[in-house]
């Protein structure tokens, strides 16, 4: 196990046995990350990521037990709780709403920041989970090819290809909440 992972073990098994410092530092350490996933997620649709950092954090609090750290970083556990509860926090406003979101515009209309970033964020749920996870990779965590390559097991030809077929499969989605 790496470093990190030794030490990622001890903050979790500290956090559980009890320590509040230990688990205040796992939050001190990843917050601001998990705020900058969920602005990501969301497309920057800001309304929403106080709440959903939040949630992320209840959750990763109650299911402290299940971060198995020889699998991996703590953040990347994070960021999996967080991309779950946005999709759960847009399939909820799209059935309150009873309509696709976003509502759709005329084509003279522009659309509002807000209406935009709905519309990323709704294209980023609607992924398959391992187009959201090279798409982060590549463009939130801006690591190179060869690095997701790496962490995937696969070779960069395999990444670029997936990641072409992941962007394809996003500018679909986002047309299609356009349209």
């Amino acid at each position: 196990m790496s470093e990190q992972a030794w030490h990622e073990q001890g903050l979790r098994d500290a956090a559980l046995a009890g320590d509040a410092q230990a688990w205040r530092l796992l939050v001190e350490q990843h917050q601001d990350a998990v705020r900058r996933y969920l602005a990501w997620r969301l497309g920057g649709y800001r309304s929403v990521i106080d709440d959903l950092a939040q949630e992320s954090w209840l959750i990763a609090a109650r299911s402290l037990r299940r971060f198995a750290p020889e699998r991996g970083a703590f953040q990347h556990w994070l960021f999996g709780i967080a991309g779950n509860v946005c999709r759960n926090h847009l399939r909820s406003r799209r059935r309150s709403r009873q309509q696709p979101l976003p509502v759709h515009l005329e084509p003279s209309e522009e659309p509002s920041s807000e209406e935009r970033a709905e519309r990323v964020a709704q294209a980023l749920a609607e992924l398959p989970e391992h187009y959201e996870r090279l798409l982060r990779a590549k463009y939130f965590e801006e690591a190179s090819v060869e690095c997701i390559a790496q962490a995937e097991g696969q070779t960069a030809k395999a990444i670029e290809s997936t990641l072409t077929r992941a962007r394809a499969a996003f500018r679909e989605l986002y047309q299609r909440e356009t349209s």
